[in-house]
């Protein structure tokens, strides 16, 4: 698991030393005793490749330790970590949820890598970060006998109204031979579009289509199977239905139950295997009828947008608590980035409420995510809002991540780029 309890402390190792060698030791004849244990290998750790992204981050960074420790790291030689998790793969540069995505996500040392689950017209599982995001993550528009069955169908661009160009096209209207028929591409529409190609050429400017040449979409369980192969952990969200449920069928628990089934046929152990909802509901689902995976299962908080006046400072704002979701069985929570910090009165990126009030509570937090707000000059967006007065560089990344690690302690971030992630938790032994 990647909870902080799986760890000893320090102390607690050096207590356990003398017992250890005890426990090594023959009686005075020294013959080999029955409970005698030959001692496991050690575990090759994976290596990995950061390149080039961390360095010019660090090199962004107002003087100070965190920076002056960043840049020692330089030299080292990184490894695969827990701490860095693979936010749709790799999809700062590579389209989101499809095997090259997910490669690059392991390749730059993502330990635990994501595929968002939905469902196809057939009830199969799929890698999409949304059941209806076809029409901006995949060729589907381009592809005229699947795109005449999408929910809405392409509309042009309307310039004497300012109407943006649009279309919906969503993984249930299709069958798993066809979705998997398409190609993936990266995100983006352009609003201003007047026929379908230029609609499908939206990629903001931040990214790069360097790499969009191939995208081979996935199902669920291809992901498992390379995840498994690859020997990283696995994080699947269980997106919410864009259909009314149950469908055809299938009941929102239906679909929840098909998720972790798909780790059991597999063979997948529950300890490698982070399920994830914004749905409390799905959770606590898991919680009680599959335990072994609903113990490390992983609520995505979104209530700023469900609660009216939440506010991250103020834990009276907030339902339920932190320790009732605790006290629910909950034992990881996962909010975006600026909930977990603000802006302290010495101008430095300190702990919010919220962080304290969840550590306070016994729930471990994954948070999400990083390398997703393109440059940070003008405030870094939705996901800096709460320290937009300090986020004037692109270096406020690793700023921000020290504080999420060492401050609030925080067991995984989510990222676009796994590599930015993956640098700091091996410099700083995470």
């Amino acid at each position: 698991m990647l909870t902080r309890s799986s760890f000893p402390s320090a102390a607690a190792l050096l207590l356990m030393l003398p017992i250890a060698l005890l426990s090594g030791c023959n009686d005075s004849n020294d013959k080999p005793t029955e409970e005698a244990v030959t001692p496991k290998p050690p575990v090759a750790k994976a290596s990995a490749e950061v390149g080039v992204r961390p360095a010019h981050l660090i090199s962004q960074m107002s003087d100070g330790p965190v920076k002056s420790k960043l840049q020692s790291c330089a030299g080292m030689r990184f490894y695969r970590s827990d701490f860095s998790i693979g936010h749709r793969g790799a999809a700062m540069q590579f389209p989101e949820h499809t095997r090259e995505s997910y490669q690059a996500a392991i390749d730059s040392g993502a330990g635990v890598v994501e595929c968002d689950v939905t469902f196809t017209a057939d009830k199969e599982l799929v890698c999409r970060h949304s059941q209806c995001d076809l029409h901006t993550t995949t060729n589907i528009l381009a592809v005229p006998e699947l795109a005449a069955k999408c929910s809405k169908p392409f509309t042009p661009y309307d310039a004497a109204t300012g109407t943006p160009a649009s279309a919906e096209c969503c993984t249930s209207d299709i069958s798993l031979e066809e979705f998997m028929s398409l190609k993936g591409k990266m995100d983006g529409a352009n609003p201003k579009a007047t026929t379908v190609n230029e609609y499908l050429a939206g990629t903001p400017s931040w990214r790069t289509e360097l790499y969009s040449a191939t995208g081979t979409l996935m199902t669920h369980a291809q992901s498992i199977e390379m995840f498994k192969a690859a020997g990283v952990k696995m994080t699947p969200e269980l997106k919410a239905p864009s259909v009314a449920m149950p469908f055809d069928g299938m009941s929102q628990q239906d679909y929840a139950d098909k998720l972790v089934a798909e780790y059991q046929a597999a063979g997948v152990s529950a300890e490698n295997v982070y399920p994830q909802s914004f749905n409390l509901e799905d959770v606590k689902h898991w919680i009680a009828s599959a335990p072994e995976f609903g113990k490390q299962a992983v609520y995505l908080d979104e209530r700023d947008t469900t609660l009216p006046g939440f506010d991250p400072m103020n834990a009276a704002s907030w339902q339920p608590t932190m320790a009732e979701l605790k006290a629910s069985g909950v034992q990881i929570i996962a909010p975006p980035l600026w909930m977990l910090v603000t802006v302290g009165g010495d101008g430095k990126i300190v702990p919010s409420t919220y962080a304290t009030e969840a550590r306070a509570a016994g729930l471990d937090i994954i948070t999400w995510t990083l390398e997703r707000s393109g440059h940070l000059s003008a405030g870094g967006g939705w996901y800096y809002q709460s320290i937009k007065d300090v986020t004037s560089n692109e270096g406020v990344v690793y700023e921000l991540l020290d504080v999420l690690a060492k401050d609030i302690g925080v067991i995984g971030v989510f990222s676009d780029w796994p590599a930015t992630v993956t640098y700091y938790a091996n410099c700083n032994g995470l």
